[in-house]
């Protein structure tokens, strides 16, 4: 680097709620910080179904201690869309969209950040990528077939359609309904006894009736086998494969973090849980002066970390950095 370049104190990768957060807290201890963001503001919110509504009470996803205000309970895609614009235009937050960050090099005490527009220097990093991003994928055969989707978006295309969704969580289960009310013959496939434990309170009543009625049919203890143009073939314990005839798949079967980059960057991942290493009160990473926060730093376990706590991160982060500059 030379004498000349600019040295920000912090540069965020990732402008999500729990980015912009980082950013506030920065702004609010006026240090020299700036956010990168591959894809639009709370990028991986605008690509959730579009109907969705989010488990979370409004204030539980403030940010900033701007007002989350809405006339109903729970929060959809679009308030939360609505609100973090407001925020981002409330603090001026310094936010450059659609310019994903390809490395991070240690360079002495300083980073060099190179994106897909510019290069950067930064006295810190703080990681807040999310995880939605990246799939987990089945690794079976027509997988990567055009008809298989392992996000949901609407259902209006899939009216008079065979869908089967693979999967038993939330994602799935709401995705079943919404096709469901919108004539879609759905069928649910999914690994498990049951639909999982952490399904919302107020939709499980509903999937379970849809189920027993025989509106949407649920195969449990099945495993997808393989996918063809036409048929999803699946097996049931010791019984033989079974063919279904579809027409598309939703295979929701979970999402993970970018290992690949964060190891690039250096942060050790652990093997079993695919955890990131890093210190618990201060969310810095075995790299010194590399952060990770929100639910980057969850590994195998999206299910520990939202925006409601992920967001508490910034401050810790942000206050042990500036602790280490005064």
């Amino acid at each position: 680097m030379s004498a000349q370049a600019h040295v920000h104190d912090i540069l965020i990768i990732g402008a999500g709620p729990v980015g912009l957060a980082c950013g506030i807290e920065a702004a609010k201890a006026n240090l020299d910080y700036l956010i990168l963001e591959k894809g639009c503001l709370t990028n991986s919110i605008f690509n959730f179904p579009s109907e969705m509504l989010f488990f979370s009470t409004p204030e539980l996803l403030e940010i900033g201690g701007v007002p989350f205000v809405i006339s109903k309970e729970k929060p959809s895609r679009q308030d939360c869309l609505n609100y973090y614009r407001r925020v981002a235009e409330a603090f001026k937050l310094h936010v450059q969209l659609f310019e994903k960050v390809e490395q991070v090099t240690r360079q002495g005490d300083w980073f060099e950040i190179k994106s897909s527009k510019n290069s950067y220097s930064a006295r810190n990093i703080i990681i807040a990528t999310g995880f939605y991003d990246h799939y987990n994928p089945l690794d079976i055969p027509g997988e990567q077939l055009a008809k298989v989707s392992h996000y949901y978006t609407a259902a209006h295309p899939f009216y008079r359609r065979r869908v089967a969704i693979i999967g038993g969580k939330n994602s799935a289960v709401e995705a079943a309904l919404d096709l469901y009310r919108h004539s879609a013959e759905v069928t649910i496939i999914h690994r498990g006894e049951d639909f999982g434990k952490s399904v919302k309170y107020w939709i499980l009543p509903d999937i379970q009736n849809r189920v027993k009625e025989g509106a949407i049919k649920a195969m449990f203890k099945t495993r997808v086998t393989r996918i063809t143009d036409d048929a999803v073939y699946v097996v049931n314990g010791n019984a033989g494969e079974q063919c279904i005839e579809n027409d598309f798949v939703f295979a929701l079967t979970g999402y993970h973090p970018d290992y690949d980059f964060l190891r690039s960057t250096g942060v050790s991942i652990d093997g079993q849980f695919q955890k990131p290493s890093y210190h618990p009160e201060t969310f810095e990473t075995n790299v010194p002066s590399l952060y990770i926060a929100g639910v980057a730093a969850a590994g195998k376990d999206g299910n520990s970390i939202f925006i409601e706590n992920g967001r508490e991160h910034a401050k810790k982060i942000v206050n042990h950095i500036s602790n280490k500059k005064t």
